[in-house]
């Protein structure tokens, strides 16, 4: 990342600075010397990654079972000849990012610090169609650490008693959320009630969420 600093956003980084980096993380466990590859890819393993990468793209809701093929009025079709462009801006979003491989409560514990704000999406409850065991000890799981922790914390969640019941000791707002998948060819989408759990009490609310049908 800081051999990239100074073309991809301006920062002029000391020479010194990478390899000063890389002893410090090392010494401290964060990175290792990754497994060299013995072998480049087989044409049969390249054209796997391409039709998934092609399904993907043209699944309805991004859907990785059941897929359907989709289609957008907002937006042109993936043009196959500049998917090399295509994930060149991926690594550039997550370029700046941390990708763990973590259950998700070790993960909030990891980085959990006074200036952390944490933003929690896990799945609704009893809603089907995750692929994943979400139990619900979960949720009381989140609450707990909610009370504890020392950031700030935001959970979306589907409006159901049995998870106001849950995070009912916090501040929470019910807004009313149109899901971009939905049918809109015979007028506006069903909204859905959705809970926004907060472990603090914000002064103002106002424009934080857009009306339905918005961005």
């Amino acid at each position: 990342m800081l051999s990239v600093a100074r073309p991809a956003w301006g920062y002029a980084i000391d020479p010194l600075a990478k390899p000063d980096a890389r002893k410090v993380l090392r010494k401290l466990g964060m990175v290792s010397k990754s497994k060299e590859r013995n072998r480049r890819p087989t044409l049969t393993e390249l054209d796997k990654l391409m039709v998934h990468y092609y399904l993907q793209h043209h699944a309805f809701a991004g859907k990785v079972t059941g897929q359907t093929f989709g289609t957008a009025t907002t937006g042109p079709a993936i043009n196959l000849l500049r998917i090399e462009e295509n994930l060149s801006a991926a690594w550039q979003r997550l370029s700046v990012t941390y990708v763990e491989n973590l259950p998700w409560l070790d993960c909030a514990e990891r980085y959990d610090r006074a200036h952390t704000f944490h933003y929690m999406d896990p799945p609704y409850w009893q809603t089907a169609g995750y692929g994943v065991e979400f139990p619900f000890e979960n949720y009381e799981r989140m609450a707990d650490f909610m009370l504890r922790c020392k950031g700030k914390v935001m959970v979306s969640i589907n409006d159901h008693p049995d998870i106001r019941r849950v995070f009912g000791e916090f501040h929470f707002e019910v807004v009313d959320i149109c899901y971009s998948t939905a049918n809109r060819r015979q007028g506006k989408a069903e909204a859905s009630g959705e809970l926004v759990v907060m472990n603090w009490k914000p002064d103002a609310l106002e424009g934080l969420f857009g009306a339905c049908g918005g961005a």
